[in-house]
């Protein structure tokens, strides 16, 4: 079962459950998906990576919205886009531990032979591809400076 067959089956069990704030969450993924199946060049069936990638920009884009209601002191608007983080991030895979991460970037970092920050770029394209999907890129991007100084 793809992932857009997953959120329609958890809408209806929302709908059922009369789970209000959960079926707003889940609503908007459905409707990220349809986006992403319509417009110009779409696709019949979403590639799991595509997936997984519209996922993590809408969490981003909650937390990011959250952060800015707790600022504007708005805990009512801070709490639901919180929730609604939370129900988005669940059908993420697991997050993977810094050691896994480390590991991984160390070997890219072998395979291209960088040495200094200047190979950033060079480090960074193939660890985001790699990682893609399992890890945060801030958290990608954090690691390679720390290892390239």
């Amino acid at each position: 079962m793809s992932l857009f067959d997953q959120i329609n089956e958890d809408i209806k069990k929302a709908m059922l459950a009369r789970e209000k704030d959960k079926l707003e969450a889940l609503r908007a993924i459905k409707a990220a998906f349809l986006v992403v199946k319509t417009e110009k060049g779409g696709m019949e069936e979403i590639p799991s990576d595509i997936e997984l990638k519209v996922i993590q920009k809408l969490v981003k884009q909650r937390r990011e919205s959250a952060e800015i209601y707790k600022q504007q002191n708005r805990p009512d608007l801070y709490d639901k886009e919180v929730l609604e983080a939370n129900v988005i991030e669940a059908y993420l895979p697991a997050q993977m531990s810094d050691d896994e991460i480390n590991m991984i970037i160390k070997g890219v970092i072998e395979k291209t032979g960088a040495k200094t920050a200047s190979d950033f770029g060079k480090v960074m394209g193939i660890a985001a591809k790699e990682l893609s999907g399992k890890v945060d890129g801030k958290i990608i991007s954090q690691k390679v400076k720390e290892m390239l100084q």
